[in-house]
């Protein structure tokens, strides 16, 4: 799970570089609503990356997970 979670995050850092230059570039064109949207996009998803390290971070803490497999 941990590695899925960080794989996750992976994605969404590059997908957070492409839109900051997205961002940039619309800004230089004078694309001002645009620019703005971009921006705010690029600040979602680093709020969603805060989450997903939040997320890896608990299951280090959790010592007792809430179910337990079994052999039969």
């Amino acid at each position: 799970m941990k590695l899925m979670i960080a794989h996750a995050d992976e994605t969404l850092a590059l997908a957070q570089k492409w839109l900051e230059q997205i961002h940039h570039l619309a800004d230089h064109g004078d694309f001002t609503d645009s620019s703005t949207a971009v921006a705010q996009a690029t600040v979602l998803l680093g709020e969603a990356r805060a989450k997903l390290e939040s997320s890896i971070n608990s299951f280090d803490a959790d010592n007792d997970p809430a179910f337990s497999v079994e052999r039969v």
